[in-house]
């Protein structure tokens, strides 16, 4: 099984979407609140990353919500 973290805030409309399409598929992940959180804040700065979602499947960054992409990395 994929590890998968979501880089997230509280208020990102495509966050809660990724978070669903997570749910919906039954695929465990870590959330981190960048808003909460200054170690999970200062990962993405340190890579140059300000906006949310950030999704990491193993390793690979997803910048946004996007399904392709994430149903992609998630087959392998």
């Amino acid at each position: 099984m994929a590890e998968v973290t979501i880089y997230t805030s509280p208020t990102c409309v495509h966050c809660k979407a990724a978070k669903a399409f997570m749910a919906d598929n039954n695929i465990a992940y870590t959330e981190k609140d960048v808003a909460a959180d200054t170690e999970a804040r200062k990962w993405m700065l340190d890579r140059g990353y300000r906006g949310v979602p950030v999704i990491v499947v193993d390793g690979e960054e997803i910048i946004g919500f996007d399904q392709k992409k994430l149903s992609e990395l998630l087959k392998k």
